[in-house]
């Protein structure tokens, strides 16, 4: 590694907190975060007295506010903000704590996520329809009968398949994968095994992606710890190294010229991410990738290098290279296909517990750097960190 930039490196993660999650209900998404920091500092060692930032994502309901700081009974706070790039929050609250530390700003930054979309009796999908009146071009997408997220992402991967080759088969060696490394942890909420057959018999939700091609949606929410690597140090869990982080937002427009489905917003924050921390993509050891669907995470490995633009399908369906015996390891947690789905908090908090080395019968051997992805609304926008173990 030969990180040269004056940020790499400065900042930590020093406690993870995970609530409950799935179909947890009684619970506010204020009050689900309140419990989150409560664990998370807990986990660190720390109390609430020693927080002084605050940075707060809220969910698909929007639920959770600025008024959680009287919930968590925060006072005196030099850095407190709303954070809203959907499952890119995660990764850009991050490198907000982690600059606002370095600047001396903050000391101690509280980042979290927490939403409970699912009510009793109510599909899990229609949150994301929602009764919300869309406006301009939104407005015309939805009376031409493309009003959910599901549909637009069909839209991107039926073109990378047009253009490349992709097979529903490839998507379904994904998702197969990410079931086996779920068996494995503790907190997934979908354990039982599932075969390649199993995917390509899941009904169309909206072709070509199948029900085992989506993720989940949960209630519950998730908080980490951001403090100075010198005062990390003398904490109670292994700091994990804020390396590097990018940002990309391509600011698509759905016009025909357009490369929508076939590059992201991944390729400008990936690059920037590994220039900060000094790294190459054949130097990460863990890549834990969002995937809101099995598209999501093959066309973000493409962008990220891990194999050349088009060879994602190729990639994923090789044998020996996904799942807890392959050599790329990929979502160790089952993702959000099959582990929970905490939008960008997903993937940080299984990169922290494997940085850490405390993902027991799942841990990653090597694990020295972990690559974290956050991708939020249709490919819209995209944050990338670099995560370095106390090792």
């Amino acid at each position: 590694m030969n990180a040269t930039h004056s940020l790499s490196g400065a900042a930590a993660i020093v406690g993870l907190g995970i609530t409950e999650m799935g179909r947890v209900y009684g619970r506010s998404a204020n009050q689900l975060a309140a419990d989150a920091t409560r664990l998370a500092l807990a986990d660190a060692e720390l109390t609430m007295d020693a927080v002084d930032g605050l940075l707060i994502s809220p969910g698909v309901t929007r639920e959770l506010t600025l008024d959680v700081q009287v919930e968590m009974g925060l006072r005196d706070l030099s850095l407190m903000s709303s954070v809203q790039a959907f499952g890119a929050s995660a990764g850009i609250m991050v490198q907000l704590a982690s600059m606002a530390v370095a600047s001396g700003m903050a000391t101690t930054v509280v980042c979290v996520f927490a939403d409970a979309p699912l009510i009793p009796g109510k599909p899990a999908g229609d949150i994301y329809v929602g009764p919300r009146a869309p406006t301009g071009w939104a407005d015309v997408r939805r009376a031409a009968g493309v009003g959910s997220p599901t549909l637009l992402y069909s839209l991107a991967a039926r073109r990378h398949m047009l253009t490349y080759g992709t097979t529903t088969e490839n998507f379904g060696s994904i998702a197969v994968a990410q079931r086996a490394w779920a068996q494995l942890n503790p907190l997934a909420l979908m354990r039982d095994p599932m075969t390649l057959a199993d995917h390509q018999e899941s009904r169309v939700i909206s072709d070509p992606l199948r029900l085992l091609d989506c993720c989940m949606v949960s209630n519950g929410a998730i908080a980490v710890i951001v403090t100075s690597s010198d005062r990390a140090r003398t904490l109670r869990q292994p700091p994990v190294s804020v390396l590097g982080w990018g940002q990309g937002h391509p600011g698509t427009s759905f016009r025909s010229d357009e490369n929508f489905g076939l590059v992201t917003g991944a390729t400008q924050s990936g690059r920037a991410s590994l220039a900060m921390a000094g790294v190459t993509i054949e130097d990460i050891d863990i890549a834990e990738i969002y995937d809101c669907y099995t598209y999501t995470l093959l066309v973000t490995l493409e962008d990220y290098g891990f194999c050349a633009k088009g060879e994602g399908g190729d990639l994923v369906s090789t044998p020996g290279v996904l799942g807890p015996e392959g050599s790329l390891k990929v979502n160790t947690g089952g993702g959000q296909l099959s582990g929970y789905y905490m939008w960008g908090m997903t993937p940080l908090s299984e990169a922290v517990i494997q940085a850490r080395g405390q993902a027991g019968q799942r841990q990653v051997s090597k694990h020295d750097l972990v690559m974290v992805s956050g991708n939020g609304g249709i490919l819209d926008h995209h944050s990338t960190l670099v995560l370095g173990s106390a090792a």
